[in-house]
């Protein structure tokens, strides 16, 4: 059976956060804890954040129609809808389908949550002991997830798009550990070279990560082909400042 993916893919993380400035706050403060009031999938855009949505919806509104996306998919939490749904206003695409799903929320952290670097060290020294002897592709700290965690329930979202928008032009827009996952998955990565991508840097708020099908392939007949990562145009055009933070609640890289 013949896989059909979509004739263009893009794979977005949402603008800056409440919680990306609370986590750059707190880890600036030595503190233990981020303070923050929402739950993670209720943190919203900042400021910056909603600028950023709508410098990289103002882009896709410059595109030809051809190029531009047909539906978009998004995580339930709230600074990617509100990424999407500002993309969707600033690029008048407010027609197209969006369609939120669940498998595109962040990675959960679980214990880990809403500490810092040092508040994990501080409190769960044997599990942070643990985390950087596993590394984070494997490591699940207690009520959380791994990567791999992250990459399973992507697969079965990689089955649905290619299932139900095979040949179409689909945006997804999600967050940090999302995009990478996703780029695992479509480029058929393993452990060492995804980590090698991650250490590089964090993907900046409302960086696009784009695919188009295989040349000289009907549109979605095959796989697909990475045109740019990380492409960051669209707020640089703008005057739009980049920001690359984690996101946050999370806990810290290794």
């Amino acid at each position: 059976m013949q896989v059909r993916w979509p004739d263009w893919l893009w794979v977005v993380r949402d603008g800056q956060s409440a919680g990306n400035v609370a986590r750059d706050a707190a880890e600036a403060a030595g503190l233990e804890t981020i303070e923050i009031a929402w739950r993670d999938i209720d943190v919203p855009l900042s400021e910056l954040g909603h600028d950023q949505s709508a410098a990289l919806g103002e882009w896709f509104g410059r595109q030809p129609a051809h190029t531009q996306p047909e539906v978009i998919l998004c995580s339930p939490y709230m600074r990617a809808l509100e990424t999407a749904r500002l993309v969707a206003s600033h690029s008048r695409l407010e027609h197209v389908t969006l369609r939120l799903d669940e498998r595109l929320r962040e990675k959960e952290f679980g214990i880990l949550d809403r500490l810092t670097r040092f508040g994990i060290q501080q409190q769960h020294a044997q599990l942070h002991e643990q985390r950087t002897h596993v590394g984070k592709f494997y490591f699940r700290p207690p009520g959380g997830e791994s990567w791999c965690d992250v990459i399973l329930r992507l697969r079965s979202l990689q089955e649905m798009i290619t299932r139900e928008y095979g040949g179409q032009r689909v945006l997804v827009v999600a967050h940090q550990v999302i995009v990478n996952c996703m780029r695992y998955l479509i480029e058929q990565m393993d452990e060492q070279r995804i980590l090698e991508i991650d250490r590089q840097g964090d993907v900046p708020n409302c960086a696009v990560t784009i695919y188009r099908a295989h040349d000289g392939e009907a549109p979605g007949a095959g796989g697909m082909q990475l045109v740019q990562a990380n492409f960051l145009a669209p707020l640089r055009e703008a005057a739009t400042p980049v920001t690359r933070a984690p996101d946050a609640p999370s806990a810290p890289k290794p």
